[in-house]
């Protein structure tokens, strides 16, 4: 079976920038760019003084008339457009740009065009494989309240993301990026490199995307003598605590102090800052080959007991991704899980919210952190195609929690799959996450695409799944792949065509709904006929209850629907038997009165 792929999408494949076997294709291509950026933060006015200096290299086949940049801070913009609610106190005037030149020449302000998040500003032509250079100057103010992944935390503490101005992608799909961020889908960037001076006031320490190349300056002795041993040890260090912040020793004297920062291949850039936070910090081996490590922090509130042991959790999820699933070394160098007002990742960096319940906080840091592979490392265009990261990071929060706990379940977005299945709400997973909000881009996004992968999963094996994940990851890390890169990878990685299961679950509509269609006896025990009624094709999970009160389950993957919507199971007795029942934790199911057979004994 071969899918039919739309019209917009067929043109890359012809152009040979992808393949129908995966791989990027002989002529892909994609533009980059190296940002220095240099700016002054003041916490007590929120004002963010900035100026970014970018080289861009135009990697694409085409000359380039005009370049577009996201102004992501523009959200906060009067009579900008948004789907989140903003109060009338963090209503600004966007992003001011005082400065715009490229190539050294001024560009009068008329000629820029700013609508809404988007910026398009007219160049000389940029050939293809030419170099352009711009520099911006501008100005912002950080929003109080109407948290909307970045912002004030508290007094003292603050989450800072989007803050500079960034070249939009120019791909082989769509070309220019023009859509705007409205605060419901999130982002889409370029991979580049990063060199970042972020100036704040004496005793604030900044804790940011990449690596920190000047703790002599900005920390005092101790402080980097305890971070080197956190980079160095598997046990948990204190880098700061409670005796610390009052000692007020932490940062060097001065006025301000300028933290600089290096991050190399990422496609975002976040830093936090605070005066009062402390710093929980350890380290793990992430690749046993080459025996690099990975830093783990965690930076709170240390009024907020759950995050006392989050760095634990951090650190857990971090070796159950390098060790377990997906199997693949850590990409980075560090991930700091920062004490904030939202559920939100960035390239190094993870913005959560405090929790009063233990499990709920080993579930929000394991999603959070899972997210570094999809989307970050695999460069995954999240505004279209929400469901191909947000439905790793589900998955990978399934499995990852019960092993940081053994005693957590995480069932995560199923009963509400279930509950919306088949409504209004619902949608096929590759609908555009741009054309979605509310229910139905949470259902595509998290629980339908996250069973889509777990039932894959479960029919070709930990083994061969971890194959065929790996090929998709080899092909695909510091690119950016649209759907049927993922598709064709798994099918090429696995040597299985699974379009069948990839049109049923992912492309069609249709509903999860099994039902037990009839049970015959036999000399051995029964023969059980399954129907997939609802055409969405789910795992067969039957629970046999004795009559004397014990139970005993037989599981069939997937597979059992790729050529028949029926199935008949032979189910073993050597009891008598009370009920026969289909229902497991991840298999929705939009009508269970036809899943039970009484045996009237």
């Amino acid at each position: 079976m071969k899918l039919s792929l739309p019209r917009n999408l067929k043109t890359a494949y012809e152009k040979e920038t992808r393949t129908n076997n995966g791989q990027p294709g002989s002529k892909y291509w994609q533009n980059t760019g190296n940002y220095a950026i240099d700016i002054n933060f003041n916490p007590d006015t929120r004002l963010l003084t900035g100026k970014v200096d970018i080289e861009y290299i135009n990697n694409s086949p085409n000359t380039l008339q005009q370049v577009v940049f996201k102004l992501y801070p523009n959200i906060y913009k009067k009579g900008s457009v948004r789907m989140m609610p903003v109060k009338p106190a963090d209503i600004t005037d966007g992003v001011r740009i005082s400065s715009l030149q490229y190539n050294n020449t001024v560009i009068d302000s008329s000629r820029i065009s700013i609508d809404g998040t988007n910026m398009m500003v007219p160049v000389s032509p940029l050939a293809p494989g030419g170099t352009m250079h711009f520099t911006i100057q501008y100005t912002y103010t950080l929003n109080k309240t109407s948290h909307i992944r970045t912002g004030e935390i508290e007094p003292g503490a603050d989450f800072i993301a989007y803050f500079f101005p960034r070249i939009a992608v120019y791909d082989d799909v769509d070309g220019w990026n023009m859509a705007p961020y409205l605060g419901t889908q999130e982002f889409y960037n370029d991979f580049g490199n990063f060199n970042v001076a972020i100036t704040v006031p004496v005793n604030y320490v900044v804790w940011a995307t990449g690596d920190l190349a000047n703790c002599n300056e900005v920390l005092t002795e101790k402080y980097c003598q305890r971070l080197q041993m956190a980079e160095k040890q598997d046990g948990i260090i204190n880098i700061i605590d409670s005796s610390d912040l009052q000692q007020r020793d932490i940062t060097r004297q001065n006025a301000s102090n300028t933290w600089k920062f290096l991050a190399e291949n990422v496609t975002d850039f976040a830093f936090a800052v605070s005066d009062h936070y402390m710093w929980k910090s350890t380290s793990l081996v992430v690749d046993a080959a080459t025996k690099r490590r990975t830093r783990v922090d965690a930076v709170f509130n240390p009024a907020h007991k759950d995050y006392y042991e989050v760095v634990d959790f951090g650190r857990k999820t971090v070796w159950a991704m390098s060790y377990v699933f997906p199997r693949w070394p850590f990409p980075y160098s560090h991930i700091s899980i920062v004490d904030g007002l939202d559920q939100m990742e960035y390239p190094m960096m993870v913005n959560d919210n405090p929790l009063e319940s233990r499990v709920e906080t080993i579930e929000l840091v394991d999603h959070e952190v899972f997210h570094t592979m999809f989307p970050f490392y695999m460069g995954i265009n999240e505004t279209k195609y929400a469901w191909m990261d947000e439905g790793w990071a589900t998955i990978g929060e399934w499995i990852i929690s019960s092993i940081i706990d053994s005693s957590i379940r995480d069932v995560y977005g199923v009963s509400g799959y279930e509950r919306a299945a088949g409504t209004e709400q619902d949608a096929p997973i590759t609908t555009l996450s741009t054309q979605m909000n509310g229910m139905p881009y949470f259902l595509t996004s998290y629980p339908k695409s996250g069973l889509g992968y777990l039932y894959v999963k479960d029919m070709l094996g930990d083994s061969l799944f971890t194959k065929a994940l790996h090929y998709y990851i080899q092909q695909w890390r510091g690119k950016h792949p649209i759907p049927f890169d993922f598709f064709n990878c798994m099918n090429t990685g696995s040597g299985k065509n699974l379009n069948w299961f990839w049109k049923k679950w992912f492309i069609d509509g249709g509903v999860p709904d099994l039902s037990i269609k009839k049970v015959n006896k036999t000399n051995t025990g029964f023969n059980l006929t399954v129907e997939c009624t609802g055409h969405k094709p789910v795992p067969v999970d039957v629970i046999i209850n004795y009559a004397d009160g014990s139970k005993e389950s037989v599981h069939r993957s997937i597979a059992v629907w790729e050529k028949s919507n029926t199935v008949i199971i032979a189910l073993p007795a050597k009891k008598s038997v009370k009920t026969i029942t289909l229902d497991g934790p991840y298999v929705p199911d939009v009508n269970r009165k036809d899943n039970v057979w009484n045996n009237n004994l």
